[in-house]
């Protein structure tokens, strides 16, 4: 393969860049939820899991981000009231709506905000690879339709780093779906595996309806297979890039399309946000959650996590 070099190359140098930049500790504990390939594994859900489980313990957690796809630099406090997906990405916004969000290039910094702003507790979204803030654990959300792909690091395959030296790190694996491609296999003995599934929730606007369907997210057929699940019928399907930035004449061509098929159209959460204002209210979002294989497993994880069990 032409790209094998250049994999080898990211997987020697990331150690090293992780061993040679400094990093930071704060004084509120600091769970980190990322993974080791490029987009789509359900880390956001996770997230957002852990989230309600530390809230539902009475803890104040708040969410890190670096705000991916936003033109505005932090340390910032997300408002979904005011910010839209330009200016601070589409992750955060949706992370907003569970609990305070910031976003910061520079990890520690809103970290510190986060705490002077009365966190307990630390999410932070990705950042695995990121050595500049210390972990108190680190999770791995690991597709478990996808695996680790080819097991070559970028540009080569999707790891972003190589997967023993992942492996290593990781503090807790959480196995996402079916796992058909032997994951739990690959990293048996090294950290503890839990197992979830992203679910999608019914709604009476989607459920059973014929759709037009569309997303630009990591991995847009687990989304379609979500709206399979609740019995729609895929009229047609249109992938878009992650992150798409949707023009409002983008969102008129599929609404004429549904229209004229006597579909319902239909996307993400994390798609909804990045549309025109306008458009939103012409368009459905699949809502989704994760469901432990356990439902007591985020509450017995974050007992030991915090000392408490």
């Amino acid at each position: 393969m032409a790209l094998s070099p250049l994999g080898a190359l990211v997987s020697y140098l990331s150690p090293l860049w992780r061993s040679i930049k400094s990093s930071s500790t704060v004084d509120v504990p600091v769970i980190c939820i990322g993974n080791l390939t490029v987009g789509g594994a359900g880390k956001t859900p996770l997230v957002i899991s852990l989230a309600r489980a530390l809230q539902g313990s009475g803890r104040n957690p708040h969410i890190l981000s670096r705000g991916y796809g936003g033109q505005l630099k932090g340390p910032l406090r997300v408002n979904p009231a005011h910010h839209a997906a330009q200016d601070v990405g589409d992750e955060p916004l949706l992370l907003a709506q569970i609990a305070p969000t910031w976003i910061d290039s520079d990890r520690t910094t809103s970290a510190r905000a986060a705490i002077e702003d009365g966190a307990d507790i630390l999410l932070m979204d990705d950042g695995f690879q990121n050595p500049g803030l210390n972990k108190t654990v680190s999770f791995l959300a690991i597709d478990g339709g996808y695996g680790f792909g080819n097991g070559l690091v970028m540009p080569a395959g999707p790891l972003r780093e190589a997967l023993t030296d992942g492996l290593a790190r990781a503090d807790v694996a959480v196995i996402i779906g079916n796992d058909i491609t032997g994951v739990r296999n690959a990293i048996a003995g090294r950290c503890p595996i839990f197992e979830a599934r992203i679910v999608p929730i019914p709604d009476e606007a989607i459920t059973g309806k014929p759709v037009i369907a569309f997303a630009g997210i990591g991995r847009p057929e687990k989304f379609y297979a979500s709206l399979q699940e609740l019995g729609c019928t895929l009229i047609e399907t249109r992938d878009f890039s992650d992150h798409h930035p949707y023009t409002p004449d983008e969102i008129m061509r599929l609404c004429d399309l549904a229209h004229a098929l006597d579909a319902t159209l239909v996307t993400t959460e994390k798609d909804l946000v990045r549309l025109p204002v306008e458009a939103r209210e012409m368009v459905q979002a699949l809502r989704i959650a994760i469901e432990w294989s356990d439902p007591a497993t985020p509450g017995h994880l974050l007992q030991k996590i915090l000392g408490n069990g």
